[in-house]
């Protein structure tokens, strides 16, 4: 499970600032389409926070986690907001506006 923990960090490091991906999206990024409850499980779990910048990681819907790890859904909020990401007063982010395509260069921050 160590392999597939990095693998979903370097995923999420490449996400650029002010883009998100759902736990879905992370998990077919890295060959396992029906993890993406471990996905949530490594983030939880991320070993170097501000580092990985786990708070760009949402639910498909755009929801924000009610358990993110590192503070709430409040502080992932205003990290998100912090990169230009819009955040709805209900937590939420547009994901036809935010999610990053995956297959367009862009330089992670």
């Amino acid at each position: 499970m160590q392999s597939f923990f990095e693998d979903v960090y370097k995923v999420v490091c490449s996400i650029p600032r002010g883009k998100v991906l759902s736990y879905g999206d992370v998990a077919r990024a890295v060959g396992r389409p029906n993890l993406s409850r471990q996905v949530g499980w490594a983030l939880h779990s991320n070993p170097r926070p501000g580092e990985i910048p786990c708070h760009r990681v949402v639910f498909n819907d755009g929801c924000l986690s009610s358990g993110f790890a590192f503070g709430g859904q409040q502080v992932q909020a205003d990290l998100l907001r912090g990169e230009g990401v819009q955040v709805s007063d209900d937590f939420r982010v547009d994901m036809a506006t935010y999610r990053w395509d995956m297959s367009a260069p862009s330089d992670a921050v």
